[in-house]
């Protein structure tokens, strides 16, 4: 089996913005192969307490290897972060002092053919983040109805040849099954212009980040996991999420600005009569430097977002 290797985004950056008090509480809710989560736990101190939740277990194993012989506590979990809720209660945990996630695919994810990530790997067509899961890329890919498909393809990959690209998998599909990878890039080659396939990413790229968002459900849970981690931190408690494209930095940005806007009466009300208050107060939006970017490619496009809770 392939060892779990993934370079960290913004880890300077997430621990020094997320760890305030040494002794508090701390969530880790994309732990992964535990890149940040290390990077959390040795700045906390033998009371301090890290929970790591991710539902990826070859994540689950890597990060316990690595975590060993640490002086904080730590604990795990393998659980969709839409559950860290649960987690918690488990562990008899109220109120926390941060939360963090990092989203999108790892790098082990994308580097290993066999977890059907990557559109430069033939693997098959999988893409599950969780393996229990039941439906995965090739379902989606291999039984959504056309319209759908283009639908997919277009909202949370922003492709413009969605139409066209969900016109040509289905009539390949009706051939033949479309089973790895490596059929599905030819498949949207063959149905991306070839001028367009000149110029900017991988004509696979936009299509195969929308089936991956719909296997993973990850958009659709964002926008609630915000709203409750938000809800079970404490007084000065800090969120942080890094993002990697733009559907989900808005998803972000949009949530925090709602969270800390509080009263949503119309503006020609005399008076407050909804009663919210804001919650937090935006912070901080980072984005790697150049370093990072050139040590790290896949970091291009990252972009830490934090906020304190009020």
């Amino acid at each position: 089996m392939m060892e779990f290797v993934h370079k960290s985004v913004l880890l300077a950056e997430s621990v020094e913005w997320l760890i305030g008090d040494r002794k508090g509480i701390y969530v880790d809710c994309t732990m992964g192969g535990g890149g940040h989560s290390l990077a959390f736990a040795q700045e906390l101190a033998s009371e301090g307490l890290l929970v790591g939740v991710d539902r990826d277990d070859a994540a689950i194993a890597a990060a316990t290897a690595r975590l060993q012989g640490l002086k904080c506590r730590i604990k795990m979990a393998r659980e969709n972060f839409n559950n860290f809720e649960t987690v918690l209660e488990s562990l008899g945990i109220g109120q926390i002092d941060g939360i963090f996630f990092d989203l999108g695919v790892s790098s082990y994810q994308l580097d290993t053919p066999g977890r059907g990530f990557s559109y430069m790997q033939d693997g098959p067509l999988d893409m599950r983040m969780d393996r229990e899961t039941k439906i995965d890329a090739s379902f989606v890919v291999n039984h959504y109805e056309q319209e759908r498909l283009a639908d997919i393809i277009h909202r949370y990959g922003e492709e413009r040849w969605s139409k066209r690209i969900a016109e040509f998998i289905v009539k390949e599909r009706t051939q033949k099954k479309i089973e790895t990878t490596g059929e599905l890039v030819s498949v949207i080659k063959k149905a991306v212009p070839k001028g367009a396939r000149q110029d900017g990413p991988h004509p696979a790229k936009r299509t195969f980040q929308a089936i991956r968002i719909e296997v993973n459900n990850e958009l659709n849970i964002l926008e609630e996991v915000i709203k409750k981690s938000v809800a079970r931190l404490k007084s000065g408690g800090r969120i942080g999420v890094i993002t990697f494209h733009s559907l989900e930095d808005r998803i972000v940005k949009q949530t925090f600005a709602e969270l800390a806007k509080g009263c949503t009466c119309p503006p020609k009300m005399p008076m407050c009569v909804c009663g919210k208050k804001p919650q937090i107060k935006k912070a901080i939006s980072v984005k790697p430097d150049e370093k990072e970017i050139v040590e790290n490619p896949r970091s291009r496009s990252a972009r830490l977002r934090g906020a304190i809770k009020i």
